[in-house]
């Protein structure tokens, strides 16, 4: 049997293969599909026996380099020093192309230093530079379960994609093989323990995500995807600036993550790095002021947008802040952790009640969900490590399966508009079915998002912190509000409703399905999830025996949770047995005029009934929220870093 370090070598390695593979291609072909797919099951199944591996072990667990027949270190270090200066190469030569001169200085300002100190032999040379524990365990779940089915879903989604966008070149073969190199670079990053290793598996997911987003070569999608491109590059400055400042101010004696969670929080050149790492996590994690390039996001394909906001590159800054949870504790830097962490969370949650157009709701909503992850890691108290990392497993699948199923009603309608999904259960009722379970995994009891939530309201009370309880019950208010608007949208029939061609590949649905099911299953498992998964993480995070975050009590309320799914509508089935169904008539401003299709207003008028729901634009636009909400959160990302640079210099 393989070991759990040669699985997770062929995960780092594997995706780069099948994306050579995929990319040679060209054309839509049966092999090309099922080459997608049986790379896709083969990666999910590494990943899940990688995962099990290290759970079952409980405990970290380091690659040794050496003694070794081969000098595998040197040979690691050399590829991965030439995959540097090629990331920088496509920044500069695509920036100087498009005239985006400052993402080439960015990436300069970025890697070049540590190039020029990796070829001087500055960094101390290294023992180990691989590391597994439970979360990496969660992270190969999460990236290596959702990430392959999104990869799957892309074969046949495409497909359709440029039957409706014939403007657009038909670039399927780069696509496909993008999404496997993300996925090569996820694994990677949270497989290593060298920060230099880490480093440019971080630059590898912010390149992708440049071009993935800019697949479709359009003035929007250009400069979105440079917009996204300047923006994480910044942030990998601020990592390659921590990487830097413990090289230069603390000897080299910190040269690994393992090292770094070894130190104390009162050596202030640790916790400079600490807090330049953090930084790049909030620019990874689309936290504001740097929300605006997964707004952005949105004009790429689904498959791209449902890997972003889902699986991995957003995933990759709350991990990180995860990994570095335990040295916010009682710190500055944790305390404006959590303030930005909170009030994106709110911000973004009133921001989601405007909108109409239904990428830009999910949108929104993963913002707002990764502020409320960033704020539990920000704590720093085992309650909220345990919701940042309960939090994180259910918004991987509940958003992936909602981006698909966006993506399959705009190419069946036409439209991904809210207003045209009103009695989408009639229409599509396939699809109206899995959308109605995903919205319902975001925000209702008992799935893990809501449940999730009171831990994260118990480790903020903790905190003694009562802004971040505002946020939370507040952003919670507006999180039902527009969840709940459109899952009536969708469920509200009316008599113009017909049914529609429900064109779905199949290898959509071997995506959707799945997740589907998983977060019907995750709902059941949620106790045996805390214990089994949860909690590995809680005790390897915080180097001790964590007591059990849900207590017997509160698993006993969760299962009543459960049962009532069963009951409230057995029961309502078994009360109405005998009695006749009626039609009622909507009720509305005005007469109703009998047919349920039109109405009688104050001038005896018959006009066409027609419901809407209210956006609220006026009073939480984009117009009026969004660039307060930048200037305040970029105020406060100024200060937490200046701050902490004066407490060093």
């Amino acid at each position: 049997m393989p070991t759990i370090f040669q699985t997770s070598g062929f995960l780092i390695l594997f995706p780069f293969v099948a994306a050579l593979l995929v990319f040679a291609q060209r054309k839509d072909t049966k092999f090309r599909r099922g080459t997608v797919i049986v790379s896709g099951f083969l990666i999910m199944a590494a990943s899940v026996y990688t995962a099990l591996g290290i759970l079952i072990g409980g405990s970290s667990v380091q690659a040794p380099f050496k003694p070794d027949p081969i000098d595998l270190y040197h040979i690691s270090e050399c590829v991965i020093l030439g995959g540097e200066i090629f990331l920088l190469l496509v920044v500069i030569i695509l920036s100087f192309k498009h005239k985006k001169i400052y993402c080439a200085l960015l990436g300069m300002l970025g890697t070049i230093p540590v190039v020029a100190l990796e070829i001087g032999g500055y960094f101390p040379e290294q023992e180990t530079a691989l590391r597994l524990d439970p979360l990496s365990a969660v992270m190969f779940l999460i990236a290596g379960v959702v990430g392959p089915l999104i990869c799957m879903y892309a074969v046949g989604y495409m497909s359709d994609y440029h039957h409706h966008h014939t403007n657009v070149q038909d670039r399927t073969n780069v696509f496909l093989s993008l999404l496997f190199v993300f996925l090569g670079g996820m694994f990677g990053l949270i497989s290593s323990d060298s920060l230099t290793w880490i480093y440019f598996f971080w630059e590898i997911t912010s390149v992708c995500s440049f071009l993935l987003i800019g697949y479709t070569r359009t003035g929007e999608a250009i400069n979105n995807s440079f917009r996204a491109l300047w923006m994480n590059l910044l942030g990998g400055c601020g990592f390659a600036g921590g990487i830097l400042a413990l090289l230069i101010l603390d000897g080299g004696r910190v040269n690994s993550l393992s090292v770094l969670m070894q130190q104390t929080r009162e050596n202030p050149v640790v916790m400079l790095a600490v807090t330049l790492f953090a930084f790049a996590a909030l620019t990874k994690s689309a936290q504001f002021p740097f929300s605006r390039w997964l707004l952005g996001a949105m004009v790429a394909p689904t498959p791209s947008s449902a890997l972003l906001h889902s699986a991995t590159m957003v995933k990759i800054g709350v991990y990180m802040l995860i990994r570095l949870s335990p040295l916010f504790t009682h710190t500055f830097t944790g305390i404006m952790i959590t303030v930005i962490g909170g009030f994106t969370f709110f911000a973004a949650s009133l921001l989601a009640i405007s909108q109409h157009d239904g990428k830009k709701v999910l949108a929104y909503s993963t913002i707002s969900n990764l502020g409320l992850i960033t704020a539990c890691a920000g704590t720093g108290t085992t309650e909220g490590v345990w919701a940042a990392v309960m939090l994180m497993l259910f918004h991987a699948v509940s958003k992936s399966l909602l981006f698909q199923t966006v993506g399959d009603i705009e190419n069946i309608m036409g439209s991904r508009d809210i207003e045209d999904m009103h009695g989408l259960v009639i229409k599509l009722p396939r699809l109206a079915l899995i959308m109605m379970i995903g919205i319902c995994g975001m925000f209702m009891a008992p799935f893990g998002m809501l449940v999730s939530k009171w831990a994260a309201l118990k480790a903020f009370v903790d905190s003694q912190s009562v802004w971040l309880v505002i946020f939370l019950v507040f952003g919670s208010g507006s999180t039902l509000f527009y969840w709940a608007k459109w899952l009536g949208k969708i469920c509200t029939v009316i008599h113009q409703s017909v049914n529609l061609d429900d064109s779905t590949h199949g290898s959509e649905l071997i995506s959707m399905v799945p997740l589907t099911g998983l977060i019907v299953v995750m709902c059941f498992a949620f106790p045996w999830m805390s214990d089994y998964i949860v909690q590995p993480v809680l005790d390897a995070t915080f180097a001790m025996k964590v007591p059990n975050v849900v207590g017997g009590a509160d698993t006993i309320i969760m299962m009543i949770m459960v049962a009532m799914i069963f009951i409230v509508p057995l029961g309502s089935r078994f009360l109405s047995l005998g009695a006749r169904d009626r039609m009622t008539m909507s009720y509305v401003a005005g007469v109703n005029a009998g047919d349920d299709r039109h109405y009688i207003d104050s001038f005896g008028k018959s006009r066409p009934l027609y419901l809407a729901n209210w956006y609220m634009e006026d009073y939480f636009g984009e117009k009026r929220l969004l660039w307060p909400s930048i200037g305040i959160s970029a105020v406060i990302v100024i200060l937490m870093v200046l701050i902490v640079m004066g407490g060093v210099f």
